[in-house]
């Protein structure tokens, strides 16, 4: 699984996730997993595209599967330098790469589920042909895909946390020179025979070895309970506010994806209103 690429790197990401998180932990190949999870996402998002602009017509389908893509991928352009500040400005020691595949996770989870709702899309599409429930029914779908990538996001900086990795580096506390001063002490004293105890033939104290403190390889100390939340997990939930606002402005102005039936076919039209009001207008002509 470690060696998955394009497509394929999905399933990494959701049958071996401590494994992904690991690797964004320790800086290692981050680049290359970047680039397979941005090929899956990219990928995913235009099929997914294609099928919402198909309720209009083939020349929408193929303007709506390249700008589902630009959508998610603009959106994280605008808001990653935000989320990378933050992390700067209150001590996180992430570096930009770390932070680039932490969000190219939460976006690979959202596409791909995205297109795994894409049958079910496609078969109201055929049955239903109606404009205001289709419209509606994606708008759900995405924000669900949506809302299961960054469950992957907070779960992913958690165990950043858990590394230490979003609070500053603690500094060793100073050792007192008397402190330092007994294990050299107990070593002399070690070496010299207790009263009774046999010598070796040559009147020399037999040799003492110190004992082990501690077997096998150092792991990184586990968070104490009831230590207070970083400010970089509190301020993870803000952004994922911004992120969410952004995208939805930037849906609004890239329109349209599906195409209204009573229009005729436009790359982009005016900018006016908002998406939030479009959803209730949406929902009212339901109802």
């Amino acid at each position: 699984m470690a060696n998955a690429s394009g497509l394929l790197v999905i399933e990494r990401i959701l049958r071996d996730r401590q494994g992904i998180w690991q690797q964004i932990v320790e800086d290692r190949e981050l680049p290359k997993l970047t680039g397979q999870m941005l090929i899956s996402s990219v990928a995913a998002l235009a099929v997914y595209g294609a099928v919402l602009g198909s309720f209009h017509s083939v020349l929408m389908a193929l303007t709506s599967a390249g700008k589902l893509p630009l959508l998610f991928l603009a959106t994280l352009t605008i808001c990653l330098p935000t989320l990378y500040l933050f992390n700067l400005v209150f001590g996180a020691r992430l570096s930009i790469r770390q932070s680039l595949s932490l969000v190219m996770v939460a976006l690979t989870v959202t596409a791909m589920l995205a297109l795994a709702f894409a049958p079910i899309s496609l078969f109201f599409l055929i049955t239903a042909p109606d404009y205001a429930f289709f419209k509606l029914l994606n708008v759900l779908i995405l924000a669900l895909s949506a809302l299961v990538g960054l469950r992957f996001l907070t779960g992913g900086m958690r165990v950043l946390n858990e590394h230490g990795l979003l609070a500053p580096k603690a500094e060793a506390p100073a050792v007192p020179a008397a402190a330092a001063a007994e294990p050299a002490k107990a070593l002399v004293t070690a070496g010299a025979p207790a009263e009774g105890q046999p010598t070796a033939a040559n009147g020399a104290a037999p040799v003492q070895i110190p004992p082990a403190y501690g077997h096998g390889p150092l792991r990184p100390a586990p968070r104490p309970v009831g230590q207070p939340t970083p400010p970089s997990m509190t301020l993870l939930y803000i952004w994922i506010l911004l992120f969410g606002f952004v995208g939805t402005q930037l849906a609004w102005t890239l329109r349209p994806f599906f195409g209204s039936p009573n229009m005729k076919f436009s790359l982009y039209r005016d900018i006016d209103g908002n998406f939030y009001a479009e959803i209730f207008r949406t929902i009212a002509d339901l109802l």
